[in-house]
């Protein structure tokens, strides 16, 4: 059994936040994911790794099935600000993306060192880094050294989402790290203020406490 009502309840809220604070991050998230995207994804897991879909990355996928950055004029120079990595370990991504880092390659075993998928990623080129979620909960992942995912930092997708919420809300600012939330032309993004990734747009950030 998921734990669908906890996954909804924390999305709903985080979103409701971010319609009233970030517009433009609002504005990036997907449309539910396709039943049948959902039920792809399983299989091909089963198929080929012999563990299913993660229940409550299911249900988060059936209330959005990933994002897509928005365009922003002011950020058209530097490309900096990406509406859609709204959360503290990046994007949000969907079952294809999910699913193609995760799936070994031709001719070759499984490296990952337990029955997780990637849920989130901060990086946006090559999916070399992010939060994974199996039944241990969400940890945090790279390729190709840190695949043992025995270290969870969250007991599930529904403790994640609360204490970004949480961090918004209440503070404080680090809760989750380094990096703390900031509000910039309609975005909200997550940066470290003793060595910010942000160059052209930082004189426009500003932390939410």
């Amino acid at each position: 059994m998921s734990d669908q009502w906890n996954v909804e309840t924390a999305w709903r809220r985080l979103t409701d936040w971010l319609e009233a604070n970030a517009p433009v991050s609002y504005a990036s998230l997907l449309p539910p994911a396709p039943e049948q995207a959902i039920e792809a994804a399983d299989a091909q897991l089963r198929d080929h790794l012999n563990f299913g879909l993660p229940a409550e990355l299911g249900d988060l996928w059936r209330l959005c099935g990933g994002v897509e950055h928005q365009y922003i004029e002011a950020n058209e120079e530097e490309g900096e600000v990406g509406s859609g990595a709204f959360l503290p370990g990046g994007i949000l991504l969907g079952p294809a993306d999910a699913l193609r880092p995760r799936l070994p390659e031709i001719g070759r075993g499984d490296v990952w060192g337990s029955a997780v998928v990637p849920w989130l990623t901060g990086d946006e080129t090559g999916l070399e880094s992010g939060h994974h979620v199996g039944a241990g909960g969400v940890g945090y992942w790279s390729l190709p050294d840190d695949l043992a995912c025995d270290k969870p930092g969250y007991p599930s997708i529904a403790a994640y989402l609360e204490a970004v919420h949480r961090t918004l809300t209440e503070g404080p600012a680090d809760a989750m790290g380094p990096d703390v939330p900031g509000l910039v032309w309609g975005c909200l993004t997550w940066d470290d203020p003793e060595a910010p990734l942000l160059d052209a747009a930082l004189e426009h950030w500003r932390p939410v406490h």
